[in-house]
C-alpha cells in the first residue's frame, strides 16, 4: 500500500506540472459520463477511458475483471487498485501469437494490474511495452498465460512484477531495459524465464535482482540469444526442474556477475559462449555442470554439482573455488589460482534453514579473488557470491564448525568408531561423549575424550547393555559445534557381541536427471524382505529392481530406462518388511529421465 501510495503521489505531482493534463477513473459501477474525472462518473471501459486521453493524464481504475484489449497513448499513467483485485482478462480476444492483452507506448506508466493473456501460453502477448521510443515504466502487476508476459524495448524498466505461466516470462528485445526485482515463474516446457535479443551489439540492458524459479522440464531461467550486451547482475534462479539456469549463446560480451543459482532436479548452472565475463557467481547443488564456459571465468563458486567447472573453447579460468562436486574440473587442468577447498560459506545446506553464502570469518575465500577486481570496500576481491564490484560488504561472522557426519561404528573384538573429518579452515579438535542412556544431553562428566582423529577405539565393557555415543567438533576459537547424530550400540546376550542400531533410508537417485542409467541407493537397519519398485508418473509398474531378503547394511542399485520409456517423472519405492512378514519401512521418492 505504501508502494502505491508513493506511485499515486508521484503521478500527482508530475501531472500538476503538465498544462492540461487530467486525472480520470475507471469503474465497474460508474455512470460512464465522459470526460470520467470522478469516481462517480468512471467509464466502464478502461479503453473507453484512454480514447479521449492526452499526453500527461493519469487513469485510475478500480476493483474489478476488465474483459478487453488495451492500447495506451504515449505520456499515459494507467494505475490499477492491485494485482489481487484488478483484472485485464484478454482472453476471449485474443486470437493470434500477435495479439496482445496491453500495448504501452512511449513515456507511459502501467501499474496495479492482473493481466490474464490467454487460456495457455500458446496465444498472444501480455504487456507489450516495445513501441516508439520506450522510457515507460511498468511495476507491481501480475501477467500470465502469454507467448511472452512483458515485452520490455527501448528503455524500458520493468520492475517488481510476477509472471507465471508463459513462454517467456520477460522477453527484452533490441532495448537498454531495465529488467529489476521481478519474480518470474517459469512453467512453461522449454520456455524461457528472461529472453534477451537484439538486432546487433549496440544494446546494453541489465538484468538486475529478480528471483526466477523453473518448474518444468526443458526450462531455462536466463537466456541471451543473438545480439545484446547485457549486465546479468544478482539474480536467484531456483532450478527446481529445467535445463540451465543461464545460456549465454554467440560471441559477444555479456557480463554474468554474482548470480545465485540453486539446483534441485535441474541440470546444469551457467553456460556460455565466448568472450563473456563469469563473475562471483555461485552454482550449488544441480546434476550436471555448474559452468561450462569458453569466457572469462574468475572467483567463481561451484558446491555440490555433477561437474565443477568444465572447459571447452579458449576460457580463462583462473581464482575459482570448486568444491564437493563429483568432478571439480573438467576436460582441463586448473592452475594454482583455482582451489579445491571448503569455502566455508555460513549455510550451504537446506536442510539447516535458509542458504547464507556470506563467508564465516577464516575463510580461505576471503581475498582469494582476482588481485586486480577489488570488492566494495575496496580490499582484494573474494571469490564467492558477495565478492566484487556487484558485491557488497559486510561482516565475516565467527561461527562454529559443523556438526561431525557420518558417525559409524564396527565391531570386533573391539568397538572402532569412525566419522568424517571436517573441512573448514579453521578446525581444531573433536569432543566424544558417552553414556548407558539413549538420547543423553552432553556434559562434561560424560566426555570421553578429546581428540584430533577421525576414530576412536572403545573396549566393550562387562555389565552394560547399551552404549551410546555423540561427537562435537571445536574450532581454533573455541566455538563448539552442535552435536552429531547419536550413535547406539546395543550389547545382546548372544556371545556378548554388540549390533549396531542404525536406520533405515531411501536415497535421491544420482544422477538426476539422467539418460538412461541412474543409481539409486538405500540403507537397512537390519536383516529383511526388501521389494525396490520403479514406477511411471501414472502408477503402472516400470520395473521391479530387487525383491529378496537382504542382511542389513548399504546397497547401491542401477536401474536404466529402456528405450521406450518417455521423458519424464518417475517414481520409486523401497519397502521393507520384518522377517515374520510385518512391514517396517517404506518411502518414496521422485526421479527424471531426460532424453
Amino acid at each position: 500500500m505504501k508502494r502505491y501510495l508513493l506511485i499515486i503521489l508521484s503521478l500527482l505531482f508530475l501531472i500538476g506540472t503538465i498544462s492540461n493534463a487530467t486525472v480520470r477513473y475507471v469503474s465497474k459501477t460508474g455512470s460512464s459520463t465522459p470526460p470520467y474525472t470522478s469516481w462517480a462518473t468512471a467509464a466502464d471501459s478502461i479503453q473507453k477511458c484512454i480514447n479521449i486521453c492526452v499526453f500527461g493524464d493519469a487513469i485510475f481504475v478500480a476493483n474489478g475483471v476488465y474483459e478487453e484489449q488495451v492500447v495506451m497513448i504515449p505520456g499515459l499513467s494507467l494505475i490499477g487498485a492491485g494485482i489481487d483485485s484488478c483484472t485485464i482478462d484478454s482472453r476471449s480476444l485474443i486470437t493470434s501469437s500477435s495479439s496482445r492483452a496491453v500495448e504501452v507506448a512511449d513515456s507511459c506508466i502501467l501499474t496495479g494490474f492482473q493481466i490474464i493473456v490467454y487460456y495457455n501460453a500458446d496465444l498472444g502477448r501480455g504487456v507489450w511495452a516495445d513501441l516508439g521510443n520506450g522510457n515507460n515504466f511498468v511495476k507491481y502487476n501480475r501477467v500470465k498465460n502469454g507467448i511472452s508476459g512483458i515485452s520490455a524495448g527501448y528503455n524500458t524498466e520493468v520492475n517488481q512484477n510476477i509472471t507465471s505461466g508463459n513462454r517467456i516470462g520477460i522477453y527484452v528485445i533490441n532495448s537498454n531495459a531495465l529488467v529489476r526485482k521481478n519474480y518470474i515463474y517459469m512453467d512453461y516446457s522449454g520456455g524461457h524465464g528472461i529472453h534477451i535479443e537484439a538486432f546487433d551489439f549496440s544494446y546494453a540492458p541489465i538484468i538486475d535482482s529478480n528471483y526466477i524459479e523453473v518448474e518444468v522440464i526443458g526450462g531455462t531461467g536466463i537466456n541471451k540469444s543473438f545480439g545484446a550486451r547485457p549486465t546479468i547482475a544478482n539474480n536467484i534462479i531456483k532450478l527446481i526442474y529445467g535445463n540451465e539456469a543461464i545460456f549465454i549463446g554467440y560471441t559477444d560480451s555479456a557480463k554474468v556477475y554474482n548470480n545465485l543459482i540453486i539446483g534441485e532436479n535441474g541440470i546444469d548452472g551457467i553456460i556460455d559462449g565466448f568472450e563473456q565475463e563469469i563473475y562471483n557467481n555461485v552454482v550449488i547443488n544441480v546434476a550436471g555442470a555448474a559452468f561450462k564456459i569458453s569466457g572469462i571465468v574468475k572467483n567463481n563458486l561451484a558446491i555440490n554439482c555433477g561437474t565443477g567447472i568444465e572447459k571447452y573453447g579458449d576460457p580463462i579460468i583462473q581464482y575459482n573455488n570448486s568444491w564437493n562436486n563429483e568432478i571439480n574440473y573438467s576436460n582441463f587442468t586448473p592452475d594454482s589460482t583455482n582451489l579445491s577447498i571448503d569455502p566455508m560459506i555460513a549455510n550451504d545446506d537446506t536442510t539447516e534453514g535458509e542458504l547464507d553464502f556470506h563467508l564465516q570469518m577464516f575463510s580461505p575465500l576471503i581475498d582469494a579473488g582476482d588481485p586486480t577486481i577489488l570488492d566494495v570496500d575496496s580490499s582484494r576481491s573474494d571469490i564467492g557470491l558477495y565478492g566484487g564490484p556487484f558485491g557488497e560488504s559486510y561482516t565475516y561472522l565467527d561461527l562454529p564448525p559443523k556438526p561431525p557426519r557420518n558417525l559409524t561404528v564396527i565391531v570386533d573384538s573391539i568397538i572402532t568408531l569412525s566419522w568424517n573429518k571436517n573441512t573448514e579452515a579453521d578446525f581444531s579438535y573433536y569432543n566424544l561423549y558417552r553414556d548407558t542412556e539413549a538420547n543423553f544431553t552432553i556434559d562434561s562428566t560424560k566426555l570421553v575424550a578429546s581428540l584430533q582423529d577421525t576414530f576412536y577405539l572403545q573396549s566393550i565393557p562387562a555389565g552394560v547393555e547399551s552404549l551410546y555415543f555423540k561427537l562435537t567438533a571445536v574450532d581454533s576459537q573455541g566455538n563448539v559445534s552442535g552435536p552429531s547424530e547419536e550413535l547406539a550400540v546395543i550389547i545382546t546376550s548372544v556371545k556378548n557381541r554388540p549390533q549396531i542400531v542404525s536406520s533405515y533410508q531411501l536415497y535421491q537417485n544420482y544422477p538426476n536427471p539422467f539418460n538412461p542409467s541412474t543409481k539409486i541407493a538405500y540403507k537397512l537397519k537390519e536383516r529383511g524382505y526388501v521389494k525396490l519398485y520403479v514406477y511411471d508418473i501414472k502408477g503402472e509398474t516400470v520395473e521391479v529392481l530387487v525383491n529378496q531378503i537382504q542382511e542389513g547394511g548399504y546397497y547401491e542399485v542401477d536401474f536404466t530406462a529402456e528405450s521406450t520409456l518417455a521423458s519424464g517423472i518417475y517414481i520409486y519405492q523401497l519397502l521393507v518388511s520384518s522377517s515374520n512378514n510385518i512391514p517396517v519401512f517404506t518411502d518414496i521418492k521422485k526421479m527424471i529421465l531426460l532424453k
